[in-house]
C-alpha cells in the first residue's frame, strides 16, 4: 500500500492563501484537491496477466518444434517426441504459471503504476477530476462558478474543471501554463508551491473572463482537501 502523504499546516495556509487572493478579482470558487492517485488500476495488471499468458501458446503455435524441443530438455526426457497429452497439459500449466507470476508481481503498485500506459493514467485522473467537481462545486455556487484545480501525484498529472458559466468562456487549452506550472512544481517536490503558482496563473484567467462583481459571496470553502 502507497504511503499516504500529508502537507504541514504551512502548505496548507500557503494554497489557502492562494485561493483567497485569486477569488478577490473573480467570482469564481475555487477548490483545491490533491489525491495520491486516482484510480489502483488493478484491471491494468489483470490484463498483463491475460497477454502474457497467451503469448504462450502463440509461441508454441508459432514455433511448435522449438516449444516442443524446449519442454522435452525441461523434463530432462530421452525422446525426440511427447505425447500430445503430456504436451497440452506442459502447456496449460505454462500459461496459468506466467499468468500468477505477472499477476501477483504487478500486485506491486510501483510496478502496476509503471506499466500502466500513460493514456490510462489521463483518462482515470480526468474521469477521477469529473467525479470530484460534481461532488464537491458542481452547481454549489449561485453564478456557477465554480472551478477545480486537482492533482494527482502517482500518475503525475493534473486537471482543471470549471463550472457551465466559466468553461463556456475559458477553453480547456487557455489552463495550460497553470497546469505546467504545477506538474514542473510537483515534480521538484514542491507541491504547496506548485499549487500556489498554478491558483495564481489561474486567477488571472478568471479575473479576466469571470471578474468581480460587487456582491461576491464565498460560496466554497478555500481549505486544501487531500485524499
Amino acid at each position: 500500500m502507497a504511503r499516504r502523504f500529508s502537507m504541514t499546516d504551512a502548505d496548507h495556509d500557503l494554497v489557502t492563501a492562494a485561493v483567497a487572493r485569486a477569488e478577490e478579482n473573480s467570482d469564481a470558487e475555487i477548490v483545491t484537491i490533491i489525491a495520491r492517485r486516482s484510480d489502483a488500476y488493478h484491471d491494468v495488471g489483470l490484463h498483463w496477466a491475460l497477454l502474457c499468458a497467451f503469448l504462450v501458446p502463440a509461441f508454441a503455435a508459432a514455433f511448435p518444434v522449438h516449444y516442443e524441443r524446449a519442454v522435452i530438455w525441461l523434463l530432462g526426457e530421452w525422446t525426440h517426441e511427447l505425447p500430445l497429452r503430456l504436451l497440452l497439459l506442459v502447456l496449460l500449466g505454462h500459461m496459468i504459471l506466467k499468468f500468477l507470476a505477472v499477476r501477483y508481481l504487478l500486485a506491486i503498485p510501483a510496478l502496476r503504476m509503471a506499466f500502466t500506459p500513460g493514456a490510462t493514467k489521463s483518462r482515470r485522473v480526468r474521469r477521477r477530476a469529473l467525479l470530484l467537481f460534481r461532488t464537491a462545486a458542481e452547481s454549489r455556487t449561485a453564478r456557477l462558478t465554480g472551478v477545480l484545480l486537482y492533482l494527482s501525484l502517482d500518475e503525475h498529472r493534473a486537471e482543471i474543471v470549471a463550472d457551465e458559466a466559466i468553461a463556456s468562456k475559458v477553453s480547456a487549452e487557455v489552463w495550460g501554463d497553470a497546469m505546467a506550472a504545477l506538474i514542473d512544481e510537483a515534480h521538484a517536490g514542491r507541491i504547496a508551491q506548485g499549487m500556489a503558482l498554478a491558483i495564481e496563473k489561474a486567477g488571472v484567467i478568471l479575473a479576466e473572463h469571470c471578474p468581480r462583481s460587487s456582491t461576491n459571496p464565498n460560496e466554497l470553502p478555500d481549505r486544501l482537501i487531500e485524499l
